[in-house]
């Protein structure tokens, strides 16, 4: 009982660590960043590439998507409510020192669905892609949603572990079922995945270099302009 207490103890400071630096230039940005319609052209991009990449073959991998992020929303949600650790944002001890923005969110946090999203779809693309470049990109990324949920106060560091966790397996999971798939369809010659081109690679990060600066530069604009 000891240490577990003593890890929620460091959970809790690393907590007030990240969420006690905010300015109100980042609390829209992170509001906006954590909102997953945001990066609809990030993830547009994304998807026209593994189409125009595969083609038809490319169907596989688009339900392979969709079953990451089902994956990864149903087994959080039964984490949360079979764990039931508070929350900062609805922990009577913590939500009065902590910077709550946009939402308090559901009453439980352990795990962090918007982490394992993040980490499943940045496992499973790295592994589809093989490509250095973009996991240098798709990572990073996937830690920037993550954090996203700790800079709002709704997450504590220990939940988006659990989620970055969570997601990474069910990366790799769902990219072993389908390899295991495809070479069962395609018994003599299964097709080989070809690496993620340069222009492929500056298409999909062009994208989300968009997001972001769209996204910090409305939040300026708006706040030069009072409307925030």
């Amino acid at each position: 009982m000891g240490v577990i207490q003593t890890i929620s103890d460091w959970d809790k400071s690393a907590f007030f660590y990240l969420n006690g630096h905010h300015n109100m230039l980042m609390d829209y940005v992170m509001t906006l960043f954590t909102l997953t319609p945001v990066w609809l052209l990030f993830y547009g991009v994304s998807l026209y590439v593994i189409i125009r990449k595969y083609g038809r073959k490319s169907i596989p991998i688009i339900l392979s998507l969709a079953l990451i992020i089902l994956f990864s929303d149903q087994i959080s949600g039964l984490l949360k409510h079979s764990v039931m650790r508070l929350r900062p944002s609805n922990d009577p001890a913590v939500a009065p020192l902590a910077h709550v923005f946009f939402k308090s969110g559901g009453l439980y946090g352990f795990v962090s669905a918007h982490a394992a999203n993040a980490f499943s779809f940045a496992t499973f693309t790295s592994l589809l892609f093989r490509s250095r470049g973009y996991a240098i990109f798709i990572y990073p990324w996937a830690c920037l949603i993550a954090y996203t949920r700790i800079y709002l106060g709704v997450h504590y560091p220990g939940d988006i572990l659990g989620g970055a966790i969570l997601g990474a397996l069910v990366g790799v999971g769902v990219f072993k079922l389908l390899i295991f798939a495809e070479t069962k369809a395609f018994p003599v010659h299964p097709y080989q995945r070809s690496k993620l081109n340069i222009s492929e690679l500056i298409n999909v990060v062009g994208a989300a270099t968009l997001v972001v600066f769209f996204t910090f530069s409305t939040i300026i604009l708006m706040l030069n302009n009072d409307l925030l």
